[in-house]
């Protein structure tokens, strides 16, 4: 009853979590389409405005110069996307890797932490890091130099992930490395963003000049929000591919993929500036880098996939017996799990062999067993992978 009461919960979380991430990155991405293609007015109070054509209708938006005293109304103000998201977000954490942190979040192989140690040493990442983060670029010191605290945050962000992976299992850090950074963007709408709109609001209503270094930090942690996205959904959707996190060299391949996420965003962000043609060599660049990061990263099993000789099923279903068959039966032992996960089954050689190149790659990439719970040895992994490898 338990699993199954943990089951609806994610999957209710993991609903709103999608639901408001798509309204909080859909919102982001937008206004920054809007100010890269905002045109010059001729009216003194429009300092921008385009025309664009939707759902069979004209529409006129600009962007205006309020006059002192009043505002419009209604008003709408974008951060409850952004808040829902995290906190979504935070609860999906906890109901997958804090509760189920023996098999998801902690590898006795990397570092051996008791399930209490894992949750301080996450909750410490998301605050520890914001804190590092904001003060950075809140500071005299950040402000001088934007390539300069761009630089400085790049190489923390390679610090963090790399630590992360020395302490926990390659999908977890991996998933920590993105709800790090989803803080940070969490963080700037709730700490910069909104309090400085916040004055805007408060300073037209009195006539007063608005303070224009609140709104440039405002900018420019909007900014930021939009680069780290589509890094941060790369890390939501990484579990589902264990040859990223599961590679040998996944620290290398977690940064590549980042840069891949930061180029595609500023393709996209400076092709209506520069046009199309002129900005399409970030995008060709992205993909090299992808296609290379893929074969790094599928290396180790792409050169032990020849190396089959005759392996036995009677040996491998031993194998299977010992460290699979509590999930991937039709009636699993494992109480975590009331049904097979995915609906795999390999209680019989047909199942296997129809699931060889799943086995390959799970197993090869040290996902399964979940934690290695069962303590699958690396030459019972290797025989395993050998065998999978042959029946593909």
């Amino acid at each position: 009853m338990e699993s199954i009461i943990i089951e609806w919960l994610g999957l209710a979380f993991r609903w709103i979590h999608i639901i408001t991430a798509i309204a909080w990155i859909g919102a982001s991405f937008y206004f920054n389409w809007l100010l890269n293609h905002l045109l010059t007015s001729e009216d003194p109070n429009v300092s921008g405005q385009l025309w664009a054509l939707h759902a069979g209708g004209f529409f006129n938006v600009e962007k205006r110069n309020i006059e002192p005293g009043k505002l419009p109304e209604p008003l709408h103000w974008f951060k409850w996307e952004s808040y829902w998201t995290w906190m979504s977000g935070f609860v999906l954490l906890a109901i997958v890797y804090y509760a189920g942190a023996e098999a998801y979040l902690i590898d006795p192989a990397v570092a051996d932490i008791s399930q209490w140690q894992a949750i301080l040493i996450s909750l410490a990442t998301l605050v520890g890091s914001w804190l590092v983060y904001h003060l950075l670029w809140n500071s005299a010191f950040g402000r001088q130099s934007q390539t300069r605290s761009a630089l400085l945050t790049a190489l923390f962000i390679m610090l963090a992930s790399f630590l992360l992976m020395q302490v926990f299992s390659g999908r977890g850090a991996f998933l920590h490395t993105g709800a790090m950074l989803a803080t940070w963007m969490t963080g700037n709408v709730f700490f910069v963003i909104m309090p400085a709109q916040r004055q805007l609001v408060q300073s037209t209503l009195e006539g007063q000049p608005q303070n224009k270094q609140l709104a440039a930090d405002a900018g420019q942690r909007s900014l930021h929000n939009n680069y780290l996205t589509l890094p941060v959904l790369f890390c939501m959707f990484s579990n589902h591919y264990p040859s990223t996190f599961g590679s040998e060299w996944n620290w290398t391949v977690l940064m590549a993929l980042f840069v891949v996420g930061f180029m595609v965003r500023h393709y996209f962000n400076v092709r209506g500036k520069q046009g199309n043609l002129k900005a399409l060599w970030l995008l060709a660049v992205a993909l090299f880098i992808f296609v290379g990061t893929a074969l790094l990263a599928s290396y180790p099993l792409l050169k032990n996939a020849g190396i089959a000789g005759e392996i036995s099923f009677t040996t491998v279903h031993g194998l299977s017996q010992t460290h699979c068959i509590s999930c991937h039966a039709a009636q699993p032992t494992n109480t975590a799990f009331p049904v097979p996960p995915k609906g795999v089954l390999l209680e019989t050689e047909a199942q296997m062999v129809s699931h060889a190149a799943q086995i390959a790659t799970q197993v090869g990439s040290r996902i399964m067993p979940l934690g290695n719970t069962t303590q699958m040895t690396d030459d019972e992994r290797q025989l395993l992978v050998q065998w999978a490898n042959s029946r593909q």
